[in-house]
């Protein structure tokens, strides 16, 4: 058995990400309004992108990381565009705070801020 995260467009141009063991019966009730969920109000739906796991929680964890990426990033994996993905990993986390204490451009430990 397989199982599959995919990645659907929505009628208001959002994207869905989901996972699934049957991606046929998945896409035809998100379709036709059987989940009444996000896609429900944003029908038709089309099936842009999907990939096939060995298990369902690779699918899963696949799905979860989608979820968190940027619409750019969403965009670049439709076009299996892995360069623009890995561009765009980059500048994001050059940009966000590190919660490890860690410099993210360098890896180096940053200096505590605690005075005392």
């Amino acid at each position: 058995m397989s199982f599959h995260a995919y990645l659907l467009r929505c009628s208001d141009g959002s994207y869905y990400a989901g996972h699934t063991d049957d991606l046929d019966a998945r896409f035809f009730a998100h379709q036709n309004g059987t989940f009444r969920g996000y896609t429900y109000t944003r029908r038709p739906v089309e099936l842009v992108w999907y990939q096939d796991f060995a298990s369902r929680d690779e699918a899963f964890q696949n799905e979860r990381g989608i979820k968190g990426w940027s619409r750019a990033k969403k965009e670049a994996l439709i076009r299996g565009d892995w360069g623009r993905i890995a561009a765009l990993a980059a500048l994001r986390a050059t940009d966000r705070p590190s919660h490890s204490g860690l410099d993210q451009t360098t890896g180096a430990a940053r200096p505590s801020s605690a005075s005392g």
